[in-house]
């Protein structure tokens, strides 16, 4: 059984189930719950990459197997945050300004999904060098901090009304899948540290990613989804705060 014990893994599970009911992975969870545990970066941020490369993946089947992909705007998107992704991964950033720049991204980004109350009837056509400065940007700050980046890209997209809220979540599915692998390469070239409890968190994390990936492309309601995300965004930005 895992150091962590029982209550650190049904926390993973349920951040794992949060964050891919809308399409995410789960990385800012898992770090600022690993922080809580007294994880260092240098460990929680390849595994919670691993972790946000499985969750991300069964979301984007899930979302995609309903109709909720674009991939124009995937493509645009990621064509230019893969490699920004790589590249911030080798940026070194000390602890507390790590934590600082996340807690304040996840902050902002939960209070302006709150006031988004409503879908978007008229979604219209964003500029091409608008999605790829944006995808740059994400990908730099994902690979910085250790995420795939679905907590900025999310609200952008909804809030620019460049996307509905479920493809949206297809969208940032993959999108997070791509930039967490760029990252995670980033740090293999560093050196990696794993822990031996790496197996139980990843077993929790799927079984969570699982489910919460099939309830949200299927039954979730729209706005249930923005509330959803939003309170997750913003559980994880406090806990950073005051870890």
């Amino acid at each position: 059984m895992t150091d962590y014990g029982l209550l650190f893994l049904l926390l993973l599970f349920v951040v794992a189930f949060l964050y891919a009911s809308v399409g995410h992975g789960g990385a800012s969870g898992y770090l600022a719950l690993m922080a809580v545990w007294g994880v260092t970066s240098t460990v929680a941020k390849p595994i919670a990459l691993i972790l946000n490369c499985c969750v991300s993946l069964l979301a984007f089947i899930a979302f995609y197997k309903e109709g909720y992909f674009n991939k124009k705007l995937f493509l645009s998107l990621a064509v230019a945050s893969i490699p920004c992704s790589f590249i911030g991964s080798k940026i070194p950033l000390q602890e507390h300004v790590y934590k600082s720049v996340l807690a304040v991204m996840l902050c902002i980004a939960a209070a302006r999904l709150f006031f988004v109350s409503k879908e978007q009837k008229q979604i219209s056509e964003p500029p091409l060098i608008a999605l790829l400065v944006i995808g740059s940007i994400v990908g730099l700050l994902s690979g910085m901090i250790g995420i795939g980046g679905g907590i900025i890209l999310s609200p952008l997209l909804i809030i620019m009304a460049w996307s509905t809220v479920k493809e949206t979540s297809g969208v940032s599915a993959l999108f997070i899948f791509v930039n967490s692998i760029a990252g995670l390469f980033g740090l293999y070239q560093k050196g990696i540290v794993f822990t031996t409890d790496m197996k139980y968190m990843l077993v929790v994390a799927i079984l969570g990613g699982l489910l919460g990936s099939l309830l949200g492309a299927k039954k979730f309601q729209v706005d249930g989804l923005k509330k959803i995300l939003a309170f997750g965004l913003l559980i994880a930005s406090l806990k950073l705060f005051f870890t």
